[in-house]
């Protein structure tokens, strides 16, 4: 599992050689003197100094890094005026040789961003914070992390799991559960991972998630049954496929304020939807009837209604043809429609049983999967004639890509098929590999529309969610079997989804991505480089931001004690931390209503006692949990006015009792 873990993280923070070249590196300068080097364009003295308000940059080992932060709108993403927390940021490192003064593509950075604990910053306190950051710990972690995603299942409950798969590959490490009124059918997700829909169709409403936060912000009615979402490209406008009575058809809902804008009746049956390119048209099918609706976006009408024949069950537009998809699934046929005209231009024969179509890179081959007959089609929009009629495990259903592979997931067997893309112009090339213990059709739970097959943003590498395995499992390419798996605390996920917060290059030795800063203040921006090895500490500062509620400072500061004493499900633990009270700063001793709950993540299990007294403001607990896993501790203490949620909590990986080498507890959150 260690090997396991290592590959991940080599995946997500560019390779666990760099990990190791670095603490060792720094274990050696910190056991020798420092040597005198001569800083460029750097100030490394401890004086309290101004956060520089533009570019900063520096050049070491031969390349310039130049970092720059600034607020953008909520609208259109560019530049305000000034930095404030909790409003979006665009972060921005260019990095280039100085001998050629070209830029320096693929370089991938780590960048972590943490708020200072003092007013000045020196570079071993930079070391410092990045080794601790590397290590993984609970105990230290930054409060932006730009090198990670967030693996997100859509539970058969209604939930949505949210994993960090870096300090969680090889088992769950659950950030958060985010509950909704009722199960998930469908999502996605604007294009700056910020906003999350779902459609709830036993409520009729689709809920709307912050997923800085991870809260669901509004349930937006839908009046009819919502089913399939789909957001036009320039994010405007949410369409939802509404399958049920006399509103059977799409609701339009704005993107940005989550306002039911318009209601358009189709016809008959269940609606996928697809959105032309230029944001001009919505192309809606409609299964019982067979037959396409052309909508205009502008006027939110109907334009056009074509008959593609007996049962209409998805739609797709290729990007590089223009033209529009239908796949017939009772008749099995492929309708090739103009949007433009409206009008019916080809059919791709194939059989009874095909499903939803899809377009790999570039948009020129497109792959339906055929239920029925356990093949998969490719064929060629430039001639819009098949190509290939592949043979694939039982019940095939989703197809995803990477830039090298389709990826072909067969519901009702436990393999997934591998189509190299290189190879479709002749003699395809085709692997398999084992994606779980069961074939995901024998959990008994419904196949969500969602996709349960979705590529990892290390760009070589797939998710694959297993519902009657309880997992997700983790393949990178090259590999006969998933490396790994990432546990979900016994629930069925029937989708997984990737939310990704890492540096993005925009394009040759640029990198960027949008973040927001949670609190006002001064933070180091750690940046760290594989190759060369280049580390240092930006800065960046967030003023305080009017809208955003403050809570009140907390009358009493809590520091853990013994944290590193180890905890063993069924085995007493003696819990003991100090309370002290913030105004005056001395010890808060004697309090008789210190309460602390105990906390088995996900809400598994708790337990709320009474801590008792010691003097010197200490207090002590005996806890005893009943079963391995991630504990967190919180305290409060009414007549203080202190809530469980104003103090920091501190988390316990509990072992088994029997365990040869027990785990040290990952510590309190900073």
């Amino acid at each position: 599992m260690k090997t396991i873990r290592k590959m991940m993280l080599a995946c997500v923070l560019a390779s666990a050689a760099a990990v190791a070249q670095f603490a060792a590196a720094h274990a050696q300068e910190k056991a020798a003197p420092a040597t005198p080097t001569t800083p460029v364009a750097v100030t490394t003295t401890t004086q309290k100094l101004p956060v520089p308000s533009g570019p900063q940059k520096i050049v070491k080992q031969g390349v310039e890094v130049e970092f720059t932060i600034e607020p953008v709108t909520a609208s259109d993403k560019r530049p305000a005026t000034d930095l404030q927390e909790e409003q979006d940021a665009l972060v921005r490192f260019r990095i280039t040789d100085t001998a050629t003064h070209t830029p320096l593509a693929g370089a991938r950075p780590s960048v972590w961003m943490s708020q200072r604990e003092s007013d000045t910053s020196t570079p071993e306190v930079c070391k410092e914070k990045v080794g601790s950051f590397l290590q993984g710990s609970l105990r230290s972690r930054p409060d932006v992390d730009l090198n990670n995603y967030f693996v997100l299942a859509l539970n058969s409950e209604p939930s949505i799991s949210v994993i960090d798969p870096l300090l969680g590959f090889g088992g769950s490490k659950l950030t958060t559960l985010i509950m909704l009124k009722s199960p998930g059918e469908d999502w996605v997700m604007t294009r700056d991972q910020e906003r999350l829909f779902v459609s709830m169709p036993a409520i009729n409403q689709v809920a709307v998630i912050d997923t800085n936060t991870w809260k669901v912000v509004a349930n937006v009615d839908t009046a009819a049954r919502p089913v399939r979402l789909a957001l036009q490209p320039d994010e405007k406008y949410l369409w939802v496929g509404t399958d049920e009575g006399a509103d059977s058809g799409v609701t339009v809902i704005d993107a940005t304020t989550f306002k039911q804008v318009a209601r358009l009746a189709t016809a008959a049956g269940h609606h996928e939807i697809a959105l032309s390119g230029d944001n001009r048209t919505a192309f809606v099918t409609n299964t019982d009837a067979g037959t396409l609706s052309v909508l205009d976006v502008k006027t939110l009408a109907k334009t056009a209604e074509i008959k593609t024949g007996r049962g209409a069950n998805s739609v797709a537009v290729s990007q590089l043809s223009k033209f529009v998809y239908v796949s017939d699934e009772v008749a099995g046929k492929i309708v090739v429609v103009d949007g433009t005209t409206a009008k019916v231009v080809g059919q791709i024969a194939v059989a009874p049983g095909v499903g939803a179509v899809r377009f790999a890179p570039g948009g020129r081959y497109g792959f339906a999967p055929n239920k029925s007959a356990a093949v998969v089609y490719v064929f060629d929009v430039s001639t819009n004639r098949l190509l290939h009629t592949i043979k694939v495990g039982k019940g095939p259903d989703q197809i995803a890509f990477t830039r090298e592979f389709a990826y072909v997931r067969s519901a009702a067997s436990l393999d997934v098929t591998m189509i190299r893309l290189v190879t479709v112009g002749k003699q395809v090339d085709v692997i398999k590999f084992p994606a779980g213990q069961s074939a995901p059709t024998d959990s008994g739970t419904p196949v969500a529309l969602a996709d349960s097959i979705f590529p990892a943003p290390e760009g070589n590498s797939m998710l694959v969610a297993n519902s009657a395995d309880k997992v997700i499992y983790y393949y990178t390419e090259g590999m006969a079997a998933p490396m790994g798996n990432f546990e979900n605390y016994k629930r069925e996920p029937r989708a997984v989804l990737v939310a990704d917060r890492s540096l993005r290059e925009v394009k040759t030795g640029t990198y960027e991505t949008v973040t927001r800063l949670p609190q006002s203040g001064v933070y180091d921006v750690a940046f760290l480089l594989d190759s060369p090895r280049i580390l240092h500490c930006f800065e960046a500062k967030a003023v305080e931001n009017p809208t955003v509620e403050h809570e009140k400072t907390s009358a009493l500061r809590i520091e853990y004690l013994d944290k590193e004493k180890p905890l063993r499900a069924g085995v007493g633990y003696n819990l003991r931390f100090r309370l002290t009270d913030t105004a005056s700063g001395k010890l808060a001793d004697g309090l008789k209503d210190v309460r602390v709950l105990t906390f088995l993540s996900p809400g598994i299990w708790q337990k709320r006692d009474f801590a008792q007294a010691v003097g010197g403001g200490v207090y002590e607990l005996k806890i005893d949990v009943p079963e391995p896993g991630f504990y967190m501790i919180f305290v409060e203490s009414r007549s203080r006015g202190v809530a469980f949620r104003q103090l920091p909590y501190l988390t316990l990986r509990a072992t088994d009792a029997e365990a040869a080498k027990p785990s040290a507890p990952e510590g309190a959150q900073q």
